[in-house]
């Protein structure tokens, strides 16, 4: 069986990562801090001292933070493992940063592709995560198997890599518009008495059915915004996607700066910060003035 290598074990990648060991496959485990590391070693994975022997593995997956992160750890001495291998995107990073990682592994003698996830961490424990993937036929043809231990479905968007970031960008920016509508009916609502337990049942199981609805609908209902499955700074970075994505399109978004001062509002807020991204909502529901727009 091939190994496969993991770069970035937070709450996602570990829930990925775990799940490939425990379907019995080779799995070499790197990530900033060991102590993500050493449970799913207990498990049966293996751990890499470095960036580069995880991405000399077969295939290496990677689901790190951000553009920042993915970098600072994809440097040309990591990158020069790659050769005769395959790197798997799933983290959520920007277009521009994903063609230019299908020209520098192609550099170094790899392949790249894009895999963008959707799905909290509970859903990649159970391997229910719907994945986006975007790269060349047979290389996405020979990972599928590995995909499908992790998803649901798998979803083939285009075969340029940076399209299936663009894709997430959008898709994450609708998950924003549903978790802000959710947050502004709810405070409506509950002003005149209604239970938002109630209401966020009446939205998903009438006119609004789907995992965003029922899902974040209930968080928002019932505030139990910790412990975050994925934070407030990621949301806001994920708009900052969704606006770079538009810009390329020339898209010009009517609600998105009005997005992007609600999350900076929230994360200008100590006691939501660091709360789950849902807690957005919390900015209508507590009348809070939104800081100001930037220049």
């Amino acid at each position: 069986m091939s190994t496969v290598g993991f770069l970035g074990l937070g709450a996602m990648g570990s829930a990925m990562a775990g799940r490939l060991i425990d379907a019995g496959h080779d799995v070499v485990l790197w990530n900033r801090s060991a102590g993500a590391v050493e449970p799913l070693v207990a498990r049966g994975g293996r751990a890499a001292a470095t960036p580069a022997e995880a991405l000399s593995s077969d295939v290496a997956i990677c689901m790190l933070a951000d553009d920042r992160a993915v970098e600072a750890v994809l440097d040309a001495r990591a990158l020069a493992a790659t050769r005769g291998r395959t790197v798997v995107m799933t983290a959520s990073i920007s277009p521009d940063l994903s063609a230019s990682l299908t020209e520098r592994v192609a550099a170094s003698g790899g392949t790249y592709i894009a895999a963008p996830v959707l799905g909290r961490p509970a859903a990649a424990a159970d391997g229910k995560l719907n994945i986006m993937t975007a790269g060349p036929v047979e290389a996405v043809d020979a990972v599928s198997p590995l995909l499908e231990v992790l998803g649901v479905r798998v979803w083939r968007v285009a075969e340029r890599a940076a399209v299936a970031h663009a894709v997430k960008a959008a898709v994450n920016y609708n998950i924003i518009h549903a978790m802000q509508a959710i947050g502004e009916s709810v405070a409506m609502t509950e002003r005149w008495g209604v239970d938002p337990e109630l209401f966020t049942t009446l939205l998903s199981q009438t006119l609004f059915g789907g995992v965003v609805y029922t899902g974040y609908g209930s968080i928002i209902a019932s505030g139990a915004y910790d412990p975050p499955g994925f934070h407030i700074s990621l949301g806001r970075k994920d708009l900052e996607l969704a606006a770079a994505v538009a810009a390329a399109g020339d898209v010009h978004p009517p609600t998105l700066p009005v997005l992007m001062r609600v999350f900076d509002t929230a994360l200008a807020d100590p006691a939501l910060a660091d709360l789950d991204w849902s807690a957005i909502a919390e900015v209508t529901r507590r009348d809070l003035p939104l800081v100001p727009e930037h220049p």
